[in-house]
């Protein structure tokens, strides 16, 4: 019998899906569901539930501090934060737990939000990327203004046994 194949994005804080995983929601094969493992502010819980607005077909859950077991399917592809690249403590955190799904045998897709990884590629549709961060995420503008890499890059990786 053939399951049910799901993509999870894991964003610790609202924006890391759309900084790590732009090319990932634009991608119409893929619709993924995201889940925001910390708890943030009422602002920004508001502008995350307007990612749907501007992305056909995706699914949010709001911010668990764990991930809900229906998620944890080995048959999904799952995309956790980069553990061995990020700086942010958060990120590492939630990157650690999906290398140890990883070593369980599940299907992890490692993604960063730091733009100084060596595995880094051109986003092709980089103002497309730019835009959707501003629409959706406005009350974070400041933080990436004058920073283009991040609306020029992303990577993700997968380890391989």
């Amino acid at each position: 019998m053939n399951e049910k194949r799901e993509f999870v994005i894991i964003a610790p804080h609202p924006d890391d899906e759309i900084l790590g995983n732009f090319e990932v929601l634009m991608n119409p094969i893929i619709k993924p569901i995201i889940i925001y493992t910390e708890d943030v502010d009422q602002k920004r819980r508001e502008e995350s539930l307007t990612l749907k607005k501007h992305v056909d077909n995706i699914q949010v859950q709001m911010f668990q501090k764990s991930i809900p077991p229906i998620f944890l399917n080995p048959n999904n592809i799952l995309y956790f934060p980069d553990h061995l690249n990020e700086t942010h403590p958060i990120h590492r955190k939630w990157g650690a737990f999906g290398e140890e799904l990883f070593r369980q045998g599940f299907n992890i897709i490692f993604y960063t939000t730091n733009m100084n990884t060596p595995y880094m590629h051109e986003v092709k549709e980089f103002k497309q990327k730019r835009h959707l961060l501003e629409k959706v995420y406005p009350s974070q503008k400041s933080l990436w203004r004058y920073e283009h890499k991040y609306f020029l890059y992303e990577g993700r990786y997968q380890f391989l046994l």
